[in-house]
């Protein structure tokens, strides 16, 4: 069953062509990656499936309002702890004081934050940041989880080590997932299937799965891990032929 499909999506800014041809189906359980030059599109096209922006043409089914969603920046309030911000979702829903808290105290170790709930923003690594809004989206309960290359602004360390780690949180979560990378690499390290974009004005150059384990997720080096970048680079060079 499919979570979303979109067919044929264009849109436009004006004079400037965004999207000419996109089309999608995501279904659940997936795990999809969205891989693009940066410029292509791929934030638009997210914003479209999420219902924030509108398409010029092209046909979309329901958009998903009830997507977890961690954009490029983590976006946390500067006056609220690890512990308030994460539990922001479950107090919109109403969920009594004592629950919400257990229900955030319980999470933090598979975020690796579990000494961390009072510490606010300001006193927090970059990456320990962008694991606190995911936390907070994991939280919102929604089956469907979409990351704006979330790891985008970090350190090639951190972004090794917080790629490895939500590889392997994907796989324990069992959620639908959508995320936008320019990296190929992180392409083959988080997605299961990667969607490749043109440049600007967008179209789809094709897909390809990418069917490896955790291990060999992690071995950046390793030949099947290259092997799979390679066919993605492919893809992408499709454009250019």
């Amino acid at each position: 069953m499919s979570v979303i499909s979109a067919w044929h999506l264009a849109k436009r800014f004006g004079d400037l062509p965004v999207l000419a041809d996109v089309s999608l189906t995501i279904a659940r359980r997936d795990v999809v990656g969205l891989l693009g030059p940066s410029g292509c599109g791929k934030t638009t096209l997210l914003r479209i499936l999420l219902g924030l922006e509108t398409y010029d043409s092209g046909e979309l089914s329901t958009p998903l309002h009830r997507a977890g969603y961690l954009p490029q920046d983590a976006l946390l309030l500067p006056w609220k702890t690890v512990l308030g911000n994460a539990e922001l979702p479950l107090q919109l829903r109403g969920v009594p004081t004592a629950e919400r808290r257990r229900r955030v105290r319980d999470a933090l170790p598979d975020f690796g934050l579990e000494e961390f709930a009072s510490l606010y923003p300001h006193e927090m690594s970059g990456g320990m940041r962008q694991r606190a809004a995911l936390l907070r989206a994991v939280l919102t309960g929604s089956e469907v989880l979409v990351l704006d290359e979330p790891f985008g602004a970090l350190d090639t360390l951190t972004r090794h080590r917080l790629q490895d780690w939500l590889a392997d949180l994907t796989g324990r979560l069992d959620r639908t997932v959508l995320f936008v990378t320019h990296d190929l690499e992180e392409a083959v390290v988080l997605s299961h299937r990667v969607v490749a974009l043109s440049a600007r004005p967008a179209v789809v150059l094709g897909e390809e799965p990418v069917d490896l384990t955790l291990a060999a997720r992690r071995e950046r080096l390793g030949r099947e891990f290259l092997a799979a970048r390679d066919r993605l680079l492919a893809l992408l060079e499709k454009a250019d032929a």
